[in-house]
């Protein structure tokens, strides 16, 4: 799988409503047939700051998804809300998705 993950620092009017202002782009790319994850998260540290970690089944869905309407469409509007240019790091990995975690699961409560 392509995974990717992005680091956006957006200008301060925009860190609000950055999730709205790329609701289409997340809908549109969480429907292509080869992708299998595309989240957002803001960061605890810097509130005008978003990470978004995406994967693809392989190299030909990540490149689908860059060559699509809506990834054109995204990157004009993102260039007028970033306050700069995003960070990121793309690697191919083995799987189709997330694992779990083997060191840690939740515990259960005692019975008693």
């Amino acid at each position: 799988m392509i995974f990717i993950a992005v680091k956006f620092t957006v200008r301060p009017e925009h860190s609000d409503d950055w999730l709205a202002l790329v609701d289409g782009f997340t809908r549109a790319t969480r429907e292509e047939p080869g992708n299998l994850f595309f989240e957002w998260s803001r960061s605890v540290d810097n509130p005008h700051q978003y990470v978004l970690l995406e994967a693809f089944a392989d190299a030909e869905a990540g490149a689908a998804h860059v060559h699509s309407e809506h990834f054109g469409t995204a990157m004009e509007t993102m260039a007028d809300a970033i306050a700069t240019t995003p960070q990121i790091v793309n690697a191919e990995v083995p799987g189709q998705g997330w694992n779990a975690m083997t060191e840690l699961s939740p515990r259960h409560p005692s019975a008693g």
